[in-house]
């Protein structure tokens, strides 16, 4: 059964049918764009999938994360471990949910970081423009020219290894993006009528800023958030395996890979570092795939 618009006279339907049936919301439009991208829906599954298990890793976890077995090391995939067991005799599943746990706090954390900081310098830059445009923006080309990973082995190595540290080192070199991207759609957004008319009538800079302007581009900060914390996960990964990220006997999926690293585990328990691998590779992509799925669900242009 088709709802009416009450907006909607007797006269229009009788000259235009269509009209009778109710506008669909944007909400509605969203969806509809979105779960169009099978890739997308299937990675934002995986990845309900994927931190449900972390949340839930105290509850449905089979073993401790640290607890050794030395009798049971190297045990290939069975019954007893469904996943097999590490040299330690660790079993393999416990800690890829619990390394799951600090892989995504660490993506999760360090994007809100780099969000927050990147819309306030993008802001603030777009909106002003001037002089203040210059200054930020020559910093942010300063940030950009260091060569991440370079700076990260430099700030990892004269801080201690931890969760929150590397939160923050994250955050901080990883909001550059968001800052330009913020930057670039304000400069769009502050000359739009809506805005000149909020200036009119004396609303505060601040208020325009956080209040009329950013919502309007919300979209692309989402997609860029969305696309950042697969970044992030792979790099937390790239520095556990090398030894600087999370420190043992603390599980992530990067340090597994790390510790799976020599000759007898590779040849003899191939299983070992598979797993591990395997989500790492299948989140970033799932992370991307929901990306690119909010983008074009997100694009007014784009063809619905």
């Amino acid at each position: 059964m088709t709802q009416t618009n009450p907006e909607i006279t007797q006269e229009d339907i009788q000259i235009n049918p269509n009209l009778k049936e109710k506008p669909d919301t944007l909400t509605k439009i969203f969806l509809r764009k979105f779960f169009k991208n099978k890739l997308a829906v299937i990675g934002a599954l995986f990845l309900i999938l994927v931190v449900l298990s972390a949340l839930l890793a105290p509850v449905i976890a089979p073993y401790s994360f640290e607890e050794q077995n030395l009798a049971d090391k190297l045990k290939p995939p069975s019954e007893e471990y469904f996943l097999g067991t590490d040299r330690f005799g660790r079993d393999i599943l416990t800690r890829l949910l619990y390394g799951g746990r600090i892989s995504l706090l660490v993506g999760f954390g360090s994007v809100i970081g780099a969000i927050v900081i990147g819309i306030t310098v993008g802001a603030l830059a777009g909106y002003y423009g001037g002089i203040i445009d210059s200054i930020l923006m020559r910093f942010v080309d300063i940030i950009i020219s260091i060569p991440s990973i370079f700076l990260l082995i430099t700030i990892v190595t004269v801080f201690k290894p931890s969760v929150t540290n590397l939160i923050i080192v994250f955050a901080l070199i990883s909001w550059t993006g968001t800052a330009r991207l913020v930057r670039g759609e304000f400069l769009s957004l502050r000359s739009r009528e809506f805005v000149l008319a909020s200036k009119t009538i004396g609303t505060r800079s601040y208020k325009i800023i956080f209040s009329h302007i950013l919502p309007n581009a919300l979209g692309p900060i989402i997609v860029s958030a969305t696309l950042l914390v697969g970044s992030v996960i792979l790099s937390e990964a790239g520095l556990s395996y090398l030894g600087l990220g999370i420190q043992p006997p603390t599980p992530s999926w990067g340090n597994m890979l790390q510790d799976a690293q020599n000759y007898t585990v590779m040849s003899t328990a191939p299983w070992y570092p598979f797993f591990p691998g395997l989500l790492i590779l299948l989140t970033v992509l799932s992370f991307n795939f929901v990306g690119d799925g909010l983008r074009d669900a997100l694009d007014p242009k784009a063809l619905d």
